[in-house]
């Protein structure tokens, strides 16, 4: 099953098994990706719109999704926000925007499903529509370091890759230059586990 078809499969309960997770992690880091940032927004992997509560006021926002049936949640969403956000369904990897059409990229969770084969060339679509100026911010997984810590993520790794089509370990990080930008910041918004990657496109010379 390719993911397009494993999330919308997912849509109708994604919202309800993250629920849990969602209250106690999530939704306190969710306002960190969209502080200090404004203009022409992506929220690349929208999913169900989890971060439209958190979008900044007079941003121009767009978020994108390869599943169809978790663009029409996240559509519900914005509806019941009364949020102006253009919905549309596409990949990460091959997006239609124009070189440096966004002041900001927003990835919450989006690597983790990425397989690792697709992790360059989806941080270097990110790298080709957001201004040199611009930020490319990432919240992801990491497996900790913590021993006891790290062996309960092992343990519920193939549950993870099972139902969402996740890793803890995909290291996206490890890309970063090559896929054409700088790294500004890595630091860990939940214990040793989920950490922001603050990034910038490389200005042509």
């Amino acid at each position: 099953m390719d993911k397009r078809q494993l999330y919308d499969r997912l849509a109708p309960l994604y919202d309800l098994l993250d629920l849990p997770f969602e209250y106690i992690r999530y939704r306190p880091m969710r306002p960190v990706m969209f502080e200090g940032i404004s203009g022409a927004i992506l929220d690349a992997g929208v999913g169900t719109g989890r971060n439209m509560p958190f979008y900044p006021d007079g941003g121009q926002m767009t978020g994108i999704d390869l599943s169809p049936s978790m663009i029409v949640r996240a559509g519900r969403r914005r509806n019941t926000l009364g949020r102006h956000v253009e919905l549309l369904e596409m990949s990460v990897l091959d997006t239609s925007f124009p070189d440096a059409h966004f002041d900001a990229v927003i990835a919450t969770f989006l690597f983790c499903v990425l397989d690792d084969e697709h992790q360059l060339p989806a941080l270097r679509e990110l790298a080709r529509i957001c201004t040199p100026g611009g930020e490319v911010r990432i919240l992801e997984y990491a497996l900790s370091d913590n021993p006891l810590r790290r062996r309960i993520m092992k343990l519920w790794a193939p549950w993870v890759r099972r139902v969402y089509g996740a890793a803890f370990d995909r290291d996206t990080g490890q890309y970063i230059s090559e896929a054409g930008l700088e790294l500004v910041e890595t630091r860990f918004l939940y214990k040793d586990i989920i950490k922001l990657i603050v990034a910038r496109p490389v200005a042509a010379v």
